[in-house]
């Protein structure tokens, strides 16, 4: 519902909002990216346990969900830079209320592109931490003594 309420308030931002909206949400995948490198370098120290263990085809889904989600944020990206480009553009021209709507729409398409990503990546970040867990406990019973 808030989300609704959000999307209700793009069509009364002018376009300098629209162009500060867009900036904030540049700096949130920048973000983004270091966090699935981050992620990335998790899962590469841990690989061989991933792939030998008993989630072997689970642990090969998780990865190739990381390298998708990493080339669907570089898209992301470079389509949200095009239009920051733009609006930047269009900020310092006359606003045309037709071109001004069709800023408003391309903006709300993005939004709700971004929104979707972070729904994804965070699905994947709970599977990773599950499994990731399931490692480490398993690690801290081999290593505890039998008496």
């Amino acid at each position: 519902m808030a989300t609704n309420t959000h999307f209700k308030f793009i069509e009364w931002r002018d376009t300098a909002g629209l162009y500060k909206d867009t900036a904030n949400t540049i700096l949130d995948l920048k973000f983004l990216k270091d966090e699935l490198r981050f992620l990335e370098d998790l899962v590469s120290e841990h690989t061989l346990e991933l792939i030998y263990g008993k989630n072997s085809e689970e642990s090969k889904a998780i990865i190739k969900e990381l390298t998708a989600h990493s080339k669907r944020l570089d898209v992301l990206m470079t389509k949200l830079n095009a239009h920051s480009k733009e609006l930047k553009v269009f900020v310092d021209e006359d606003d045309n209320q037709g071109e001004l709507q069709f800023y408003k729409n391309e903006h709300y398409t993005l939004l709700l592109e971004e929104m979707d990503f972070h729904a994804d990546l965070k699905k994947t970040k709970r599977q990773i931490f599950k499994m990731l867990s399931e490692i480490m406990k398993k690690s801290k019973q081999k290593q505890l003594p039998n008496k």
